[in-house]
C-alpha cells in the first residue's frame, strides 16, 4: 500500500488526501490510485519479459469502468464471467482478441454475445457446455476457438470459498477425463480446441499448489501431443495472493520463475488472470465512525460503512488493516476494539478485538486493501444506497461512480397496478 501514506500526518492516496475526499463526497467512499495499479502492472509485465504472455484482467476483481480502462492502458485484455463483465470490457476498450470468457454457466445469449464479439477464446467448463458453445457457433456461421478447463484436483490451501481446483469444486473438467473431450473437440464442428486452462483459488500465499497444477497440466499437455493433437495456448489463471495484513504472499519473480521451470518449456502462448493482484492493494474504503459504544466486557467502534459495502470480512473471514486517516502519536495506547457496520446483522463486522488507537465520533478511517472484491460485491442491502467509487491519479482525483441517490434506487422498483388503484 506504499500509494497510501501519511503526508503531514494526514492519510493521502497518492497526493490527495482522504479527509478532503471525505468532505467533498461524504462518507463511506472507495479510492482507488492509479500509481497503485500502474505499478503492479508494469511489475507483472517484467517477471515474464521475453515471455508470450498476455494478461487478461480478472474483471470480477474490480469491475469499474475506469479500472478497466487503466487496465486496458497498460495492455491487459480481460478475464469475464459474464454477458454483463463482457459488455463492460468492450465499453472499456479493451481488444476483443485478448478477452477470455469463463464460467460454469454461460447461457446461450452470453455464448452468442461472446461470438459476435470475436473474442479470444471461450474457457469450457463441460461436456453440455462444449456441445452448446459448437451448436450456436455453427448457427452463427463461425468457428469458436476454445480452451478445456481442466481441474486438477489440487487444494490451493486458501479459504474454502475462494477454492477452484478440488474435485469436489463445481469448475472446470475432471483431469481423467480432460484428455478424451480435448480427442473429441477435436473432431467437432463449430469448435477449435487452442489448448487447455486452469486456475485453482484466489488468494494463494504458497507456490507449492501453483507448481503441483502446472505440473499436471504440462503432463497433460505431453499426452495430447504425443495424441497427435495440438496444444498452442495455455490459460494459467490467477490467483497469486495479496499483504491484507500480514500475510507473505510469493513474490512475482518467484512465481514468473515457476512458470519459466515448468511451463515455458512447452513453447505454448500463455495467458494469465491476474485480479486480486492487481487491483487489491490499490484501493480503501474510507469511513466514518459514528459512535462508540462501550459494552460489559467490549467495545464497539460503529462505522458507517456496512458489509453491503464491503462483504468480504463477512463472507470469507477476511482481515483488512484499519488504519486512522490522522495519524496518531507513535507511543499511542492501543486497545481492542470490535469495527463493527450499522447493517441489521450480527455479521456485519470488519474487526474482532482489534488493537487500535484511540478514536471518537466523527473520526475517519479507511479499511485498507479493499481494491480486489470491495465495491464490486456491494449489495443495497438494508435499503443501502451504493457508495461513490473515487480515482486518484497525483494530485487529481475523479468521482468513477457517484453516490446512489436513494430515489434512483426506489426508482428501480414499482407497484401493480392493481394496488396503485388501492391509493384511489
Amino acid at each position: 500500500m506504499s500509494d497510501f501514506a501519511y503526508v503531514n500526518a494526514r492519510l493521502h492516496a497518492e497526493g490527495v488526501a482522504l479527509e478532503d475526499l471525505a468532505t467533498e463526497v461524504g462518507t463511506p467512499f472507495y479510492c482507488y490510485s492509479t500509481a497503485a495499479m500502474e505499478s503492479r502492472c508494469e511489475a507483472f509485465a517484467r517477471a515474464f519479459d521475453g515471455l508470450p504472455a498476455t494478461v487478461c484482467y480478472s474483471v470480477k476483481a474490480n469491475s469499474n469502468l475506469a479500472v478497466l480502462r487503466e487496465m486496458a492502458r497498460h495492455g491487459a485484455g480481460a478475464d469475464v464471467v459474464s454477458g454483463g463483465e463482457l459488455a463492460r470490457a468492450l465499453k472499456a476498450g479493451m481488444a476483443p482478441d485478448k478477452i477470455v470468457f469463463s464460467g460454469v454457466g454461460k447461457t446461450a445469449g452470453e455464448i452468442d454475445a461472446a461470438l459476435e464479439a470475436g473474442i479470444a477464446q471461450i474457457n469450457v467448463e463441460s461436456e453440455s457446455e462444449l456441445v452448446m458453445v459448437g451448436e450456436r457457433a455453427r448457427a452463427h456461421g463461425v468457428d469458436a476457438a476454445v480452451a478445456l478447463r481442466v481441474n486438477p484436483d489440487v487444494d490451493a490451501d486458501t479459504h474454502e470459498k475462494i477454492s477452484t481446483g478440488k474435485v469436489e469444486d463445481k469448475f472446470g473438467i475432471d483431469l481423467p477425463h480432460a484428455a478424451d473431450l480435448y480427442a473429441r473437440t477435436a473432431a467437432m464442428e463449430g469448435v477449435t480446441p487452442v489448448g487447455l486452462a486452469v486456475h485453482i483459488g484466489s488468494q494463494l500465499t504458497r507456490l507449492d499448489p501453483f507448481r503441483e497444477a502446472f505440473s499436471r497440466i504440462a503432463a497433460l499437455v505431453h499426452d495430447l501431443r504425443e495424441s497427435g493433437l495440438e496444444v498452442r495456448r495455455l490459460d494459467l489463471g490467477g490467483g497469486l495472493g495479496i499483504v491484507y495484513d500480514g500475510e507473505t504472499p510469493p513474490h512475482i519473480a518467484d512465481y514468473a520463475a515457476l512458470v519459466r521451470e515448468v511451463i515455458a518449456p512447452l513453447g505454448c502462448e500463455l495467458l494469465f488472470e491476474p485480479g486480486r493482484w492487481l487491483v487489491g492493494n490499490a484501493g480503501v474504503l474510507v469511513t466514518r465512525v459514528i459512535r462508540i459504544k462501550e459494552g460489559l466486557s467490549r467495545r464497539f467502534v460503529v462505522v458507517d460503512a456496512g458489509m453491503n459495502d464491503l462483504l468480504r470480512p463477512a463472507l470469507y473471514d477476511a482481515r483488512h488493516r484499519i488504519l486512522p486517516l490522522n495519524e496518531t502519536a507513535p507511543d499511542a495506547e492501543e486497545s481492542p476494539a470490535d469495527v463493527v457496520g450499522p447493517v441489521c446483522e450480527s455479521g456485519d463486522s470488519f474487526a474482532v478485538a482489534r488493537p487500535l488507537p484511540p478514536l471518537a465520533e466523527g473520526d475517519l478511517v479507511a479499511i485498507c486493501s479493499a481494491g480486489a472484491y470491495g465495491a464490486v460485491m456491494a449489495s443495497t442491502y438494508n435499503s443501502r444506497a451504493l457508495v461513490p467509487e473515487v480515482m486518484v491519479r497525483g494530485k487529481v482525483h475523479a468521482v468513477v461512480r457517484p453516490r446512489q441517490d436513494i430515489d434512483a434506487l426506489l426508482g428501480l422498483e414499482s407497484v401493480p397496478g392493481w394496488q396503485e388503484a388501492d391509493t384511489d
